[in-house]
């Protein structure tokens, strides 16, 4: 294996640890926003999708291609329950919020030359609906 698969491997490998640090912790790890629309569904509701998104662990090919664990999709059934599990079909799902990091300098004017340097990298996680996206 040659040097240069290797370390980009380690990138990406301490890229996703600090992205599910960031997860972990928001607001404190990462720069935690929401969109207006995100922030219209009731407390409750944006409670347990932040809670979802903390514990996300449902990464595969479709939603992590780069393996950097920086995407994630959480569903509303009609039920009203919020999961991470894709329903069987779309009119088994009420509402769908996506979540994405991304990297910045760390004056946050430009993307982070580094995504798996936290020295000069600065991580923004972006909740939204996914009709916002």
């Amino acid at each position: 294996m040659s040097a240069a698969l290797c370390t980009t491997r380690e990138q990406t490998a301490r890229i996703a640890r600090l992205n599910d640090q960031a997860r972990q912790a928001m607001g404190v790890a990462c720069t935690a926003v929401a969109t207006v629309g995100f922030r219209s569904l009731p407390e409750a509701d944006q409670s347990s999708v932040r809670e979802l998104i903390e514990t996300f662990d449902t990464f595969d090919d479709d939603n992590d291609p780069h393996g950097e664990r920086d995407f994630g999709t959480i569903y509303q059934l009609v039920c009203g329950r919020w999961t991470t599990e894709r329903p069987q079909s779309r009119d088994d799902e009420r509402e769908r919020v996506f979540w994405k990091l991304d990297y910045y300098d760390r004056a946050m004017r430009f993307a982070s030359e580094d995504a798996a340097n936290p020295a000069i990298t600065r991580r923004v996680l972006t909740i939204m609906l996914s009709d916002e996206y």
